[in-house]
């Protein structure tokens, strides 16, 4: 009995491990139902032992009683109490008679404990009860959605498993596994988003592509000066289809952890006159005068590539929406870390914009912004640059006067 009970122990730990620290939902999934049904059958067992041995009237027994219940409560607890999933098991009398943290948290945390209180005493969600009402009676549920409503919005995925009676007839209880999904749907409601922005961003270029590939086609190949300018805008479409793969590749590559940051001292005033000097002809084609305020001896450290991705991607925003014939600077300031701000004199960002700008696919102006070619990416990606280097890229505008963007970079990375 001893080896069984130490077998029984080992595994249902190595079960428990992979269940917490396995990153992988599915997995985690998968093992959490073997290691909830262990401990379903363990509970039952535990009962029926405890039912027998208190049937046993010599005092050695019960010293013998105490001991296993407390080696077996308390391993119990340990496991119950570390789970990720929320854990309750009702009696045939829908009473509640084990639960843990996650579960009391997710019912009622107002109440000292659950046990004993009766489910309709803890939820009205009808799935809930209805899942825990089958498995009274034999069936076994799983894939029940389960929504909260609370200060946040949380998903379960509910598995009730029915618990039989000691005699093996009939059924004593219900055992319900509540798998937290609110992350994953997350990622999903992402995930669909993103390929519905991407859908609708190529399909624009794409649909003028063909258009004037049909027009050439139809004999407009004849017409010299008529080809040439729809060759040109056939062009232009092909290069925002480029930029805009480009972009989703990219910032792809960051979110997912793919890209290495090689950090080292850069001379910050020569990276700046690199990239105004890159952008010089755009500028002018706006009437915009790039200025670098930065001073000559500033050195930060960070990866001088990215930086300069970053501070493009800034600058370019600057020539693109701030005024005709306007200004964008460049400058520095030193506080508890590097500030470099780009800063045009345009018209400004409502304020309600503010917050959602570095959103994926985001944009205040959605014409002007497809007519300047932005592909609604480039904040995003000036934004998951600066968190690489344990940063941040913040934004202040007025209305009439114009926009500042700053990066913020600790003065050690």
């Amino acid at each position: 009995m001893q080896l069984r009970q130490t077998f029984l122990i080992s595994t249902l730990f190595f079960l428990l491990a992979v269940a917490l620290f396995v990153p992988n939902f599915t997995v985690r999934a998968i093992t959490g139902s073997i290691v909830l049904l262990s401990l379903a059958a363990w509970l039952v067992w535990t009962y029926s032992q405890h039912r027998t041995k208190n049937d046993l009237t010599s005092s050695d027994a019960d010293q013998t009683d105490t001991a296993d219940n407390f080696s077996v409560a308390s391993l119990l607890e340990a496991t119950m109490g570390g789970m990720r999933e929320g854990l309750l098991v009702v009696d045939s009398d829908m009473r509640v008679i084990a639960s843990n943290r996650v579960a009391h948290k997710l019912f009622n945390p107002s109440f000292v404990k659950l046990e004993s209180q009766r489910l309709t005493e803890l939820t009205r969600n009808p799935a809930i009860y209805s899942a825990f009402l089958d498995g009274l009676q034999g069936m076994e549920r799983s894939g029940v959605r389960v929504e909260t409503h609370g200060p946040e919005r949380s998903v379960f995925d509910l598995r009730v498993i029915p618990l039989g009676s000691s005699n093996g007839h009939g059924t004593k209880g219900a055992l319900g596994v509540f798998f937290d999904i609110t992350r994953t749907q997350r990622l999903e409601l992402v995930r669909q988003e993103f390929l519905s922005n991407v859908s609708h961003e190529l399909r624009t270029p794409l649909t003028a592509i063909l258009a004037f590939v049909e027009t050439l086609e139809n004999g407009a190949l004849e017409d010299k000066e008529s080809s040439q300018r729809f060759l040109a805008i056939i062009r232009k479409n092909a290069s925002r289809m480029h930029g805009l793969i480009d972009d989703i590749l990219e910032l792809t590559s960051i979110e997912g952890g793919n890209v290495q940051l090689r950090t080292a001292p850069v001379e910050l005033n020569p990276l700046a006159n690199d990239v105004i000097s890159s952008l010089t002809a755009k500028a002018a084609s706006h009437g915009v005068k790039l200025i670098n305020e930065i001073p000559a001896d500033v050195i930060v450290r960070a990866d001088a590539r990215r930086l300069e991705q970053m501070l493009l991607n800034l600058l370019d925003n600057g020539i693109k929406f701030g005024r005709e014939g306007g200004t964008v600077k460049i400058s520095y300031r030193s506080d508890a870390r590097h500030e470099i701000t780009v800063e045009d004199n345009g018209d400004g960002i409502p304020a309600q914009h503010l917050e959602r700008l570095f959103e994926r696919f985001y944009r205040v102006d959605r014409a002007r912004s497809r007519d300047m070619g932005g592909t609604g990416l480039g904040l995003a990606i000036v934004k998951h640059l600066a968190l690489l280097h344990s940063g941040e890229i913040t934004v202040n505008s007025e209305i009439g006067k114009g926009t500042a963007f700053t990066l913020h970079l600790p003065k050690t990375t």
